[in-house]
């Protein structure tokens, strides 16, 4: 079980490692190499509350009662300039998907050190002026919610109610919202809430705008994950038969990529992170990527741990899961299927921003969505696309403003559209001294 290190083997509190040794292999000889296993991996202290950052921590009751076993959701809260000063005012909340987030490192409140050259200075400054547009106002006030939701198979739940993890989905929507949104002085209205993250946060952020397109005002999401299952990364689980080659009756080498520099340049494939995952844990648990998506898309395979959709040594894919990964989770899937009901619901609500040349492939999936969407009438979906050309992972729109992070991009976005569609008589004023 996590120990709020985020689901990382390597950093959970109370396993053991040993000491850094240099030892000599001899093939010739037959005599053990000892290891000690001397040190205790020490407990994480839990970040302090600062003026601007608050973190808070509960057991989920959906959750613990699912799993039989005591589960715990986070919250790292960024708070506005003004927030103790102005009492009476409620904010608007964006949430902020991606992995497990010990606390919030956006920025920094003091000027750069002297000494500090170079790109080091450069990164400092970057966040020295990202403050500053929090601290003005300049980017809107805001409440900025980062989520802590990590499972037994990574260090996030994908924010989705699935068959391996459990209600997750649920559990963030009806105990951790509520909570975080009464503590804090949230509107607490759908116009006043908006999503957004990149890549695994990217997938999160526009999966809860389709599966709650009631509750939420709109998603601004970067290189998300596959959302479109005919790229999954390179693999079209419905047509092709093995995950590490395509179909063909000549070629049959292992030669899928997953991974690429902007140059082309294959940096791993996906056999070769398929055989690390498998070594590194059986039944789907190595807290790997590939992993992960075998246990939100997939479902509970006869041994009770997640029924893989494809073989990790073979790369032969499963046809009996590919249907519940289409009705489940394939997001294009979801939309077109459901549009006449969807469509309404979500106009003006979904802008997704995706270098051409993703590390991961992943924009082949993101160009799928946005045929389908470009495509809709009655409603258009009345969206955007942005494309960065020759833009790695993970791209996430405006690159005329160079040194601004994605904050600063789209939170002024946000709040243009919410004050475009608040309804009549809400409060658009009291955060906005």
């Amino acid at each position: 079980m996590d120990q709020w290190e985020g689901q990382q083997w390597n950093r959970s509190p109370g396993n053991l490692i040993s000491e850094v040794e240099r030892l000599h292999i001899d093939p010739a000889s037959g005599e053990p190499l000892r290891i000690n296993l001397s040190e205790k991996i020490p407990a994480i202290p839990a970040p302090a509350d600062t003026r601007y950052v608050k973190h808070i921590k509960f057991r989920s009751e959906i959750l613990s009662e699912w799993w039989g076993h005591d589960i715990h959701l986070g919250a790292v809260v960024v708070l506005p300039e003004g927030f103790d000063e102005h009492p009476d005012a409620r904010y608007p909340v964006a949430y902020m998907h991606g992995h497990f987030p010990r606390t919030f490192r956006g920025w920094r409140e003091t000027p750069p050190d002297p000494e500090l050259t170079g790109r080091a200075r450069e990164r400092a400054e970057a966040q020295y002026r990202f403050f500053q547009d929090w601290q003005s106002g300049a980017l809107g006030r805001f409440l900025i919610v980062l989520m802590q939701h990590p499972t037994p198979y990574y260090d996030d739940s994908y924010a989705v109610n699935s068959e391996n993890n459990g209600p997750y989905g649920d559990a963030l929507t009806q105990e951790l919202m509520p909570r975080v949104e009464r503590e804090f002085r949230a509107i607490g209205e759908p116009w006043a809430r908006t999503l957004y993250g990149g890549s695994t946060g990217g997938w999160e952020s526009l999966a809860w705008q389709v599966f709650y397109p009631d509750m939420f005002n709109g998603v601004w999401t970067f290189c998300p994950d596959p959302v479109d299952f005919r790229y999954f990364q390179l693999i079209n689980i419905y047509e092709d038969d093995n995950a590490f080659h395509p179909n063909s009756d000549w070629v049959r080498t292992p030669m899928r990529p997953l991974m690429r520099g902007v140059d082309d340049q294959v940096y791993m494939t996906m056999e070769g992170l398929s055989h690390q995952e498998a070594v590194l844990g059986s039944r789907g648990r190595s807290g790997g990527q590939l992993d992960i998506f075998m246990a939100v898309f997939g479902p509970v395979g006869e041994d009770g741990y997640p029924k893989l959709l494809y073989d990790k040594w073979t790369g032969e894919i499963d046809k009996s899961v590919v249907d519940y990964w289409r009705e489940n989770f394939d997001l294009r899937h979801i939309l077109e299927r459901d549009w006449d009901t969807l469509g309404p619901t979500l106009v003006g609500k979904i802008h997704v921003y995706m270098g051409d040349t993703d590390t991961f492939y992943l924009e082949e999936a993101a160009r799928l969505l946005e045929q389908f969407l470009e495509s809709t009438t009655d409603p258009h979906y009345d969206g955007s696309f942005g494309w960065g050309e020759r833009q790695p992972h993970c791209y996430s729109g405006a690159p005329e403003f160079p040194g601004q992070n994605s904050h600063q991009r789209v939170l002024p976005l946000m709040l243009e559209h919410i004050l475009e569609t608040a309804p009549p008589g809400a409060d658009t004023q009291s955060w906005r001294y």
